[in-house]
């Protein structure tokens, strides 16, 4: 519970810092120096290891970081190194076993700067009080000695303008090492550390439109990040640590992920085995970190990205806004020319050796999927819309037409024929849906070396094949030019029943949180978030006292990673019952009636259950963390003659 507390508060500092405090007082404009930042993969632990205790000696200094990789431009960037070495982002890694007595001695060597480190200090930590900071001034050397005792993932910290991790920007935001505290009593894990990094004008929770955003993984940007390779039915352990300013809702294709922990940098809680979520997107809140595993099960190329389209999106060199994107028209690889920041690529290698299963093709259902424009766009803001065609005719739509429920049957093999009318190329990834890599969405990646699937041209079509193995909530959604063509439309919900020709739309209610084109005041301030459903005004629902209702809340907003949904009547918030979060049906000690208050990050579906007792108008409200409604949906409950 604490963990959730404290990433609020801290975007609660964000959103109320002072955009003033993006240059303090007496900064500079940092020199390029000629020594190259080094790229921390985090494999090696730093420091000497002696008799159970850990001496290293830590110094902050400018380097010049080259975060596309070593042939593009670079920028002076204050970083930490290990003495004797070069600077690293991340900076070095400090990994040692439960019960290490530590002893670091810091340097701080960036002119004109007084440096605060944090997180150099005993685990857990209770607060932050409790992490008061090392403070040097320019030229300083100071030693901090303390004790590991708690196996977790945590991290060290600095800054140089005075800020919290929420505030970090600019040249002050690459100043973080993992500190990673093993189990006394086993050994080491066969895992991998990732930290997530942001280089930009403003923390993300401002909401300013930004000339310079860049993100990184352990200090590269897609496509410079690892390449990771696994073999099929491997375990995968990967600790997550996000030391940016911005909120990350982390998604990997294809597959579930189990999340073993999650910690604020401060403490690390690991979850009992029946209290692990499953989920295919989790959110990051800024300083938080979490411990997943999991099992490749298909082989082929696969992603693991922050589903915030800004932070997985195409920029010019260093992030700066000039585009180096592709054009909206013509052939492209989207994975290499249209994406960039927070991604990494995932290779599965290895065949099961069984035979491949061939489903009965009588018994697969076809289905066409048109994606074509609305008059009501225009070049410069575009609307388009998907159109399900199942043997009857599609008739035009208003630019509010929200895109339409894909129903199937748990089990049966679908064959859904993708239609572009667009004039630019797209694709469709099926969020969520185990399926093979080919059929997966990514043009120009998803697949393998032998086959890799293409974008889907101007007037061409692509035939997606799977067969869906689980009920659920999940989306369908655009993978190429995602901050265009998303809020122009092309984001919709997948619904998976038991038999979806006796699925009954009266009970089950899809609520899609989509964001239109987003509007940027003369301030810079982003004054549009969210619509429901399609549309500024959507549709009401109408509703019966006793009976029970489903609702299938979706976030596929392109600004609102922190969304909210909440139901109340006259002011007061209802009870609704939690049900399945990313289409994994809770254990029984979370599916308990509770306020009727559900987060849903950006990637992220959640069922809950509503069963109305009384008649009366109610809202359903998409809210930020600091309480703005951005969206509302009516809801009509009147009385039901056939309830007792």
């Amino acid at each position: 519970m604490r963990i959730g507390l404290i990433g609020i508060q801290l975007l609660a500092v964000a959103m109320s810092a002072p955009t003033s405090r993006e240059t303090p007082v007496g900064a500079r404009a940092l020199d390029a120096p000629a020594e190259r930042v080094s790229i921390n993969d985090n494999r090696r632990p730093a420091g000497q290891l002696h008799d159970g205790r850990l001496a290293l000696r830590l110094v902050a200094r400018v380097a010049t970081w080259y975060p596309d990789g070593d042939d593009a431009p670079g920028a002076p960037m204050q970083a930490f190194a290990e003495e004797g070495r070069a600077p690293s982002i991340p900076g070095p890694m400090i990994r040692v076993k439960a019960g290490t007595d530590v002893a670091i001695t810091l340097r701080n060597a960036i002119p004109g700067t007084t440096l605060v480190v944090h997180g150099l200090a005993s685990r857990p930590l209770t607060t932050s009080a409790a992490d008061e900071g090392i403070t040097l001034a320019f030229g300083e050397t100071r030693t901090a000695t303390f004790r590991l005792d708690a196996p977790g993932t945590y991290y060290y910290w600095g800054t140089t303008m005075g800020r919290t991790v929420a505030e970090r920007t600019k040249e002050d935001a690459q100043l973080t090492g993992a500190i990673i505290v093993d189990p006394a009593d086993a050994p080491p894990p066969n895992d991998r550390v990732f930290v997530i990094g942001i280089w930009t004008d403003t923390a993300g929770h401002v909401l300013m439109a930004r000339k310079r955003l860049l993100a990184v993984i352990n200090g590269r940007s897609w496509p410079h990040t690892e390449r990771l390779t696994y073999s099929l039915g491997d375990t995968v352990r990967w600790r997550v640590i996000n030391a940016s300013a911005d909120a990350h809702p982390m998604h990997l294709h294809g597959f579930y992920y189990r999340v073993d922990s999650r910690g604020d940098g401060l403490g690390d809680t690991v979850y009992a085995p029946d209290a692990r979520e499953q989920a295919f997107t989790t959110l990051l809140m800024p300083g938080t970190t979490m411990s997943m595993t999991w099992s490749p099960e298909r082989a082929g190329n696969w992603l693991f990205h922050c589903h915030l389209p800004a932070h997985f999106s195409r920029r010019g060199p260093l992030g700066t806004a000039e585009a180096t994107a592709t054009h909206a028209h013509g052939t492209m690889n989207h994975a290499l020319e249209g994406m960039g920041g927070l991604v990494m690529g995932v290779s599965i290698r290895g065949s099961t050796g069984a035979p491949v299963a061939v489903p009965d093709e009588s018994r697969r259902r076809q289905m066409r999927l048109v994606i074509r424009p609305n008059p009501n766009g225009s070049p410069a803001a575009p609307h388009f819309e998907y159109v399900l065609d199942q043997g009857s005719a599609a008739t035009a739509d208003s630019a509010d037409r929200p895109a339409p429920a894909i129903v199937l049957t748990r089990g049966q093999p679908v064959s859904i024929t993708v239609v572009n009318t667009l004039a630019e190329p797209t694709t469709v990834h099926w969020h969520g849906i185990e399926l093979e890599s080919y059929y997966d969405g990514v043009g120009g990646f998803s697949g393998s070396a032998k086959q890799l699937a293409p974008v889907i041209e101007a007037g061409d079509s692509f035939v997606a094949r799977f067969t869906p193995p689980r009920n659920g909530t999940f989306i369908y959604h655009t993978h190429v030019a995602e901050q265009r063509q998303q809020p122009a439309g092309l984001a919709g919900p997948i619904i998976v029943v038991d038999t979806a020709e006796r699925y009954d739309s009266s009970t089950n209610l899809t609520v899609v949180a989509s964001s239109p084109r987003v509007i940027i005041d003369s301030n810079g301030k982003i004054v549009r978030f969210a619509w429901l459903n399609g549309s500024a005004s959507p549709a009401p629902f109408d509703l019966k006292v006793g009976e029970r209702y489903r609702l299938r809340l979706i976030n596929m907003t392109v600004v609102n990673p922190g969304l909210r949904f909440e139901l109340s009547r006259e002011g007061e918030l209802e009870h609704w019952r939690p049900l399945a979060k990313d289409a994994i049906e809770l254990p029984a000690a979370r599916r308990v009636p509770g306020v009727a208050r559900q987060p849903v990050s950006i990637g992220e579906t959640a069922d809950v259950e509503f069963a109305p007792d009384r008649p009366g108008d109610r809202e359903l409200r998409a809210m930020l963390v600091n309480g703005s409604v951005v969206a509302t949906i009516h809801v009509h409950v009147r009385s039901n003659p056939e309830s007792p």
